[in-house]
Parts: C-alpha cells; sequence; structure tokens
C-alpha cells in the first residue's frame, strides 16, 4: 500500500490553507484552483490542467512544490519521447567499461562462469539511468511531479504514462518491480492541442485554467510588477481584454502581459495614450497580423 503522506502535510488541511499557501510563493489561485489541489492531495489524485499556453498551468506546480518543500521533478513532453527518455535507460557506455576492465581478469583465470556474472554485474542499479518518471516513483521524500505538455506526447508513450499513473510502479526487466513507497503529487499541463484518451482522463482531476477575469488580472499585475501606477494597470487590463475579445492568431497570456506590463515601467510610461505604445505591442503580440489588429484597438478613433 502506497502511503499518501500528503494527508497529513500542514499545508492541505483545508482548501484556505491551500489558497493562502499558493499565494505565499506568489501565485494567485482562483477558488477553483485551491479546491482542485486541496482534493488530488486528499485523494491521492493527479491533476490534468488544461488551458491555453501562459495561463500559469506549470506555475501552478512549482507554486505547489515550493509551499510544500517538495522536490520539484518535471518531464517536458515532445514529439519522439521515448521510455528511455521519460522511464529508466542503462548507462551503456559505462557498462562497457565495466566488461572492458573485467575481461583480462576472466580471461587469465579461464573462469568458468565468469562471463555470466559480468552479465549480471552490469544490470545492477550502479548502472541504472533514472529518468523523471522512475525518478518520481522511486523519491524518498515528497515529491511533484510535473508532466509538462502532455498533448506533445505521443500515443504510445501516453500508455506508458497510464500504467505509471495506475499504480505508481514500473517493472525493470532486469531489476523486478519497483513501486512508490511515497504518493507523489501528479500533474499533467496540456495546451489543447490534441485529444488526451479517456483513459488518461479518467486517471485525473481535470482543471481549465482559461484567461484570468481582468479583476483578477489586475490583482496579478499589482503583485507582480511593483511600482506600475494604478491608472496605467487598469489601461493594461481593459485593452487585453479587448484583445482577447478580437480574432487574433494568438491572444495575449498572462506572461505576456507581464512582461509588456515590465516594459513599459522600464520605458517610464505612464499611459497608453503615448505615442510610443504602439512601438511595443510586439512584446504583447507574436504575429504581425496581431500587432496591426492592436494597433488598430490602442487608437481610439479607428474603434469610432
Amino acid at each position: 500500500m502506497i502511503k499518501n503522506d500528503w494527508k497529513e502535510h500542514e499545508n492541505f488541511q483545508g482548501i484556505e490553507v491551500v489558497a493562502d499557501s499558493l499565494r505565499g510563493t506568489g501565485y494567485l489561485p482562483s477558488r477553483q484552483i485551491a479546491t482542485t489541489v486541496y482534493l488530488a492531495a486528499r485523494l491521492g489524485k493527479p491533476i490534468l490542467v488544461e488551458g491555453p499556453a501562459g495561463t500559469g498551468k506549470t506555475e501552478l506546480a512549482k507554486a505547489v512544490a515550493a509551499f510544500a518543500r517538495a522536490e520539484l521533478i518535471r518531464l517536458q513532453c515532445y514529439e519522439g519521447l521515448d521510455e528511455s527518455k521519460a522511464l529508466y535507460e542503462w548507462n551503456y557506455r559505462k557498462q562497457l567499461l565495466r566488461i572492458q576492465a573485467d575481461r583480462a581478469g576472466v580471461e587469465a583465470v579461464e573462469q568458468k562462469d565468469g562471463w555470466s556474472k559480468i552479465g549480471q554485474d552490469i544490470f545492477d542499479e550502479e548502472f541504472l539511468l533514472e529518468r523523471p518518471l522512475l525518478a518520481a516513483i522511486r523519491s524518498r521524500k515528497s515529491a511533484v511531479l510535473l508532466v509538462d505538455e502532455v498533448d506533445r506526447m505521443e500515443v504510445e508513450t501516453e500508455a506508458l504514462l497510464l500504467e505509471i499513473l495506475s499504480d505508481f510502479q514500473v517493472s525493470v526487466p532486469e531489476l523486478g518491480t519497483i513501486a512508490a513507497e511515497s504518493l507523489p503529487l501528479v500533474f499533467l499541463t496540456s495546451n489543447g492541442t490534441r485529444d488526451l484518451s479517456e483513459a488518461l482522463k479518467r486517471r485525473c482531476l481535470f482543471l481549465y485554467i482559461d484567461y484570468p477575469t481582468p479583476e483578477r488580472e489586475l490583482e496579478i499585475l499589482e503583485q507582480k510588477v511593483p511600482g506600475l501606477n494604478s491608472h496605467l494597470a487598469n489601461q493594461i487590463v481593459g485593452f487585453i481584454a479587448g484583445l482577447r475579445s478580437l480574432d487574433l492568431k494568438k491572444s495575449p497570456s498572462i506572461s505576456e502581459s507581464l512582461d509588456w506590463a515590465r516594459a513599459l515601467l522600464e520605458m517610464g510610461i505612464v499611459s497608453l495614450d503615448d505615442p510610443v505604445v504602439p512601438d511595443t505591442l510586439h512584446l504583447l503580440l507574436k504575429y504581425r497580423s496581431d500587432v496591426e489588429a492592436g494597433i488598430k484597438e490602442l487608437t481610439p478613433s479607428s474603434r469610432s
């Protein structure tokens, strides 16, 4: 039976406790976010966090690891990710060196079972290279496992992930079954670029993090960009809300709105009426057509 140490953790003794703990790291959670994190810890369930890029999905896992004083183990997903990069592989160079070092001794004494013994030795713990999934299973202390951009993972590798999330154990043919002693807290993030399997979704609590409301975005700006005057902060929030209502190739994320706000502050701009502001929109918007739409949105005469 795998222990769920999160139930006893002081920072998971209530939804408000979780919310306050997240705020203590600088992450401003909604009630739904705090509730989902609390339930995931208490129930021992992974969280599938979906939403547009840049809305704080990865930062949520980092914030939980920070306030829980847990090791953060991250698996960055990409096309072509396989078992050797996600789970484990053998250190072939080190194995070869061991074989070469032992060969002379075996041949010198003509030891009957020498080569068999070497074959067993090179598949020992000493030669095992842990990758993130195995590291999370074998961690001797509380760990937060972040499987980032799981929607970029191929279906075959997703099946491997299903096996891990079901039992938190893995079979290594040369070593046997390796099972977790303590349950890791798992976050899987997705930008929604492909549909994930029903089997994966069924094993997880689902959390959708959308672009923040103007009120919450204002709170984020005021906390993350100290020195930003309230007039400019309100203008930025209103302008970005207007942009997100347009048919853009890529709407600005929270991280991009923060970058833009910091840039405006660095330039000494105190109002979006400043004529220099249109020259900074490429920091907020990443496509030429979007920048042109942003300039129109920024110019009152163009909207009349």
